[in-house]
């Protein structure tokens, strides 16, 4: 792999990127979202900080759960499909790059017009919670942030994957907001439903639980900044007793599972497909 190859592709994805105005529409949402979340759970408390940045950080998950995924799939299903359309992918192919140099570079650029974007937005609610509260928790904070960036990272593996399987970015964005769906509304209610249904133990739904990135990002983060997942109910403390230390690291270790397996799936498909017009 040619590492100057993937830097010149990943530096043209991110100037693009940065001038996409569904990404400049997505930040702007989610900054005002983040800063009007931690303004109304800071307003409520009679004293802020510890107390202040709790509500705040429980409030801030389940904002992300909706937005950040569907900044990720929108922005991945136009990274091949929208060159198709413009008619260039084969004259990127042409060039002396392989196509794995091309998704690298690609994906390397997204996932930092991305992470420029997610940092902004919470660095407008992390200002402003260190001007109200008295205690930020830097550590916690820093690592949700690290968390919903690694969120980022799996659900633009996703939009990868299917932009290299449809062929226009009509069909690509149609069918990304179906996968956004899909994985928003199979979280609680969905799985819950899924439950009574089948007839689910707790270890099957525990199970079926972690095959939605969205809710094994949920679970991680519930446990990293409350270290104990008694709030998800019977659920939370089956796993929290089966799994005890291990299962932070399984978690993490899922979600990055979920960045590699489909970019590696989107580069198999890639190679396959012979109509790349």
């Amino acid at each position: 792999m040619n590492i100057f190859s993937v830097l010149v592709i990943a530096r043209k994805e991110l100037k693009d990127a940065m001038r996409n105005r569904w990404l400049a529409l997505y930040a702007s949402i989610f900054g005002t979202l983040s800063f009007s979340i931690a303004w109304l759970a800071l307003s409520g408390t009679s004293s802020y900080g510890s107390i202040g940045f709790g509500r705040t950080a429980a409030s801030l998950i389940n904002m992300v759960i909706l937005i950040v995924p569907l900044m990720g799939l929108t922005l991945g299903a136009l990274s091949i499909a929208g060159e198709r359309d413009k008619k260039t992918m084969l004259y990127l192919l042409a060039q002396p790059v392989s196509k794995f140099e091309i998704i690298i570079g690609k994906y390397l650029g997204l996932s930092l017009a991305l992470i420029i974007s997610l940092i902004c937005g919470f660095g407008v609610s992390g200002i402003f919670i260190t001007f109200k509260g008295e205690a930020l928790q830097p550590t916690l904070y820093g690592a949700f942030i690290l968390l919903t960036i690694l969120l980022a990272l799996v659900t633009l593996s996703f939009g990868f994957l299917i932009s290299v399987i449809v062929q226009k970015s009509v069909t690509a964005i149609s069918a990304a907001l179906f996968t956004w769906l899909f994985l928003v509304l199979f979280t609680d209610l969905g799985l819950m439903g899924t439950a009574l249904i089948l007839n689910l133990g707790i270890n099957e739904l525990f199970v079926l639980t972690l095959s939605n990135p969205l809710q094994v990002y949920k679970i991680t983060a519930i446990l990293t900044l409350r270290s104990s997942l008694e709030v998800l109910g019977p659920g939370g403390i089956y796993a929290t007793r089966t799994y005890g230390s291990f299962l932070l690291p399984g978690l993490l270790t899922l979600l990055s599972m979920s960045v590699v397996i489909p970019l590696g799936l989107c580069y198999a498909v890639l190679c396959v497909k012979k109509d790349l017009r």
